[in-house]
């Protein structure tokens, strides 16, 4: 109980509280128990780094020796300890135990974690039926099985859809066109518009080389896909990544179609997942307590964190305009695939298709797009390990669920969910309590560790707790009239204080639409807010304000 935390209000001594699955802080008073920064609760997956501060000495001040614990999602917790009660080793040696399993060959919390619930989360997203939903298999597009095994693509899911043109041609040209793919990841489609068949696909860079090698088979497989959409005769290729950055892949082998008949080659600048790290680090600083009030903005803008989220929202808002207006198809791919091009992909198909606006939409995006396409989560988040500084880790994920928020507070009417969901999302990505984003991809999660048989998903959480996510102001209208086109002006991107700054009690932590949402629902029951009247004022109200919105981005975009 003499262990002393350094809170945003100052020293607080209390106890610490450390088992399978979090840290607690209790403060040691009463009273002071009632402030949320004084006791609270860490998961231990949330845990980056544990280190010890201090000597044995104590000419350095009372508050000089204890543990610094660095966490993923914005926090810095400081502990102080008296060295005559040896309070510190026992802690760290538990920290550095139950929060890094897999550096310890331990098992992750969620193979223990049995709760029950109705609704099995695993079951959102039926590929089979997401298929069906896109009218696919049709003319132009079928569904392979060539992968059933993860022995033609181990980091892509079971089943593909891919061109019909290409099952006719058979296994032994889609093995072609996988040789020339990086780590095999063929052009397979992601979305299609089932009116205009304009398609999403998504793949590998090409493996080109400085040599600039060909494919007879990648350049007759990429036809194809021009091929399955009547209504255009060209190909968009979206490259993520800055040209200079493609360039240097080419030299160790990767490249570009810039010499693809029928294609047209875009690079969106949109950096990689070491910049990207940099990036969070230095966003990290300003969130913390000491913050510089007098340079934050400066040094806010200095992070680059909201150029890369614009960046990012630019390209996608990009991809979907050519899909919708000039019912183009498109292919869109950065070095392996799985950082950036899921980023990308997903987003545009939020703006596309308003089915992903919805909750079990949303699960099926994020199930679809990040885990079956084999996004590293265990590698990115660094589940479970204790190798702090892994260049392997960056928050691409977060920058999704980031760009996603920014739509949100765009289009406040568009979403069956809030923000809330969004922020649970990131906080269960790192809590280790599910088995959704453990692995690097699906082979891993259902092929070699079971997850689906031996824990929880997420989705089942979020679907017993769906009340506290829904947006009392959705307004769903038909797909047609309802694609969101985002203004992605700097000006527009904003901080996401809700998260990133909530442990910051010197920031302002919400914006004027929460505020606004919190006060209504607190005054008004949720049963009570769903009353006819009501619902036909927000519906006209959300009207007026959307054609004000897109007026305005229009407008903006000019």
């Amino acid at each position: 109980a003499n262990i002393g935390y350094i809170s945003p209000i100052g020293k607080i001594y209390g106890r610490v509280i450390v088992t399978n699955y979090r840290l607690r802080f209790e403060a040691k008073d009463s009273p002071i128990r009632q402030n949320k920064c004084c006791q609270f609760d860490v998961p231990l997956g949330c845990i980056s780094r544990v280190e010890k501060v201090g000597y044995s000495t104590v000419s350095r001040g009372e508050d000089s020796y204890g543990l610094e614990i660095t966490c993923k999602d914005m926090r810095n917790i400081r502990f102080t300890h008296q060295q005559t009660n040896h309070s510190r080793r026992p802690l760290y040696e538990n920290l550095q135990r139950f929060a890094f399993p897999a550096s310890n060959k331990m098992n992750f919390f969620a193979l223990s974690y049995k709760p029950e619930w109705t609704f099995d989360g695993w079951t959102v997203y039926d590929p089979l039926k997401e298929f069906h939903r896109l009218n696919i298999p049709n003319e132009s597009w079928r569904i392979s099985r060539i992968n059933d095994r993860y022995e033609f693509a181990d980091t892509y899911p079971a089943l593909l859809a891919i061109p019909a043109a290409a099952i006719a041609e058979g296994e032994e040209f889609l093995h072609k066109v996988a040789e020339f793919r990086s780590k095999q990841r063929i052009p397979v489609l992601s979305w299609l518009n089932p009116l205009t068949q304009a398609a999403i696909t998504r793949s590998s860079q090409p493996m080109v080389g400085v040599t600039s090698r060909k494919s007879v088979e990648d350049e007759k497989y990429l036809q194809m896909i021009i091929e399955a959409n009547a209504h255009a005769h060209q190909l968009l290729i979206f490259d993520a990544r800055p040209v200079v950055n493609a360039k240097v892949n080419k030299a160790k082998g990767g490249g570009f179609e810039d010499s693809y008949s029928n294609c047209r080659l875009i690079f969106l600048d949109i950096q990689n997942i070491h910049v990207v790290r940099e990036s969070m680090r230095k966003l990290k600083d300003c969130s913390f307590v000491r913050l510089d009030e007098k340079n934050w903005l400066k040094n806010l803008d200095e992070t680059k964190w909201l150029s890369h989220i614009q960046m990012i929202l630019e390209g996608a808002t990009q991809i979907a305009a050519e899909v919708e207006d000039n019912s183009a198809s498109v292919l869109v791919h950065c070095s392996d695939g799985w950082d950036r091009t899921s980023q990308l992909t997903s987003l545009a198909m939020i703006e596309l298709d308003p089915y992903y606006r919805t909750i079990s939409g949303f699960g099926v995006l994020i199930e679809k797009e990040w885990c079956a396409f084999g996004h590293k989560f265990a590698h990115r988040v660094g589940h479970g390990d204790d190798k702090y500084s892994d260049s392997e880790r960056s928050p691409i994920f977060v920058q999704f669920i980031d760009c996603v928020w920014q739509i949100q507070d765009q289009f406040p009417f568009a979403f069956e969910f809030n923000s809330s969901l969004l922020i649970t999302i990131l906080d269960e990505l790192y809590s280790c309590r599910f088995g959704t984003f453990l692995c690097n991809n699906e082979k891993q999660r259902f092929r070699e560790q079971h997850l689906k048989q031996c824990t929880i998903s997420l989705w089942s959480y979020v679907d017993a707790n769906k009340r506290s996510f829904l947006n009392p102001f959705y307004n769903h209208y038909p797909r047609h009239i309802d694609v969101l086109r985002p203004n992605t002006k700097m000006a527009r991107i904003k901080p996401w204080r809700d998260y990133y700054f909530r442990y910051c009690p010197k920031i302002i932590a919400q914006d004027l639409f929460s505020n606004y949402l919190n006060r209504l629902l607190k005054v008004f029951d949720f049963n009570a807010i769903v009353n006819e009247k009501i619902l036909q004022r927000i519906e006209s109200l959300g009207a007026v304000i959307r054609a004000r919105e897109q007026s305005i981005n229009k407008t903006a975009s000019t």
